[in-house]
């Protein structure tokens, strides 16, 4: 396993991250045990989890919320691993049917890591990750909240998750204005069926020197290559289908590349992010061992630069950064 520090901070973090977004939902406790037994084995010494994880994400649905922490929890308390684990989980997402239930207030910030700490079972959370943006909320009030939280030892480093450019270059700002650390990373949708982040977000993180955590490297099933279910276990969905049919031309072209240089799709999929420069490390949430050890397969696997073309002009980009992508 290789390591790479996160952002301009000194943690250094595994190149793949294990995502327990299906613990509680599509993966039963004894399965997640094993496969968190199996990642700190092979290296992974980053987890990454939400309050939300665990089932349905609504708050009228709420038998789900917790469920991914919970068993993460469980896990470190019974294989006293606490102190092996970079241990990231993320709030803002509504917990509940209140007004306050929500959102990055100081309000709500105090109540969901106190909450996040409970179910995790530990002291501290070494990476807390604001899910989304907060329109509603100042960024004199959010970076009160989480010094006060880094201050009491609560949480230690700060990321963000779903972010647009403009609102990474103004946190750090707000950041710096009160020579405060800011963000240590940025969790963002990326994949070679998406790259939208080439626009704003990655040049505004290559500027900040903040680091890049990919969520949904394989884009929700489409780069799999398996169209019944996808290699990380969930179901189709009308939304997949969708992309199925509007990529039917580039999946084909994809496909045949991947059979030729004789790796699943997949793991050229995971392959492709982990030799991109920018990437600290994609996020790999498998169902059970045997879709974690494929995702693990991918760090071995070293695309030449006549294949990293063809990946290209299969799969383009916006053209470059903005805005030189449109306007030059």
């Amino acid at each position: 396993m290789e390591y790479k520090r996160l952002g301009h901070t000194g943690l250094k973090v595994s190149r793949l991250i294990l995502g327990t977004m299906n613990f509680g939902e599509l993966t039963d406790e004894k399965t997640a045990f094993a496969i968190m037994d199996r990642a700190l084995e092979a290296g992974i010494n980053t987890f990454d989890t939400a309050d939300v994880y665990g089932g349905p994400q609504s708050p009228d649905m709420k038998q789900g919320f917790g469920k991914s922490e919970e068993i993460v929890g469980r896990w470190l308390q019974k294989t006293g691993n606490r102190q092996r684990i970079v241990l990231a989980t993320k709030g803002y997402q509504p917990m509940g049917l209140g007004v306050n239930d929500r959102g990055l207030s100081a309000y709500h910030l105090r109540q969901a890591v106190a909450a996040s700490l409970r179910r995790l079972q530990t002291d501290h959370i070494d990476l807390y990750q604001m899910h989304h943006i907060d329109s509603q909320t100042s960024w004199a009030e959010i970076w009160s909240t989480m010094t006060q939280l880094q201050q009491s030892g609560q949480i230690i480093y700060v990321g963000s998750s779903n972010f647009a450019g403009w609102n990474i270059a103004t946190a750090q700002k707000e950041a710096e204005e009160r020579h405060l650390l800011g963000l240590a990373s940025e969790q963002s949708l990326y994949n070679l069926s998406n790259r939208a982040l080439e626009l704003e977000v990655i040049p505004a993180l290559r500027y900040y020197q903040i680091g890049l955590i990919v969520w949904s490297p394989i884009g929700m099933g489409l780069l799999a290559g398996n169209f019944d279910q996808s290699s990380h276990g969930r179901r189709r969905t009308a939304d997949l289908e969708g992309q199925i049919q509007v990529h039917q031309q580039q999946l084909a072209e994809y496909q045949d590349l991947c059979r030729q240089i004789g790796e699943e799709p997949s793991v050229v999929a995971l392959a492709w992010l982990l030799q991109n420069p920018v990437v600290t490390a994609p996020i790999t949430g498998p169902r059970t061992v045997e879709q974690l050890d494929k995702s693990l397969h991918a760090l071995d696997v070293q695309l030449s630069p006549d294949v990293l073309q063809r990946l290209d002009k299969i799969w383009p980009g916006p053209g470059g950064p903005a805005p030189q992508a449109y306007a030059w």
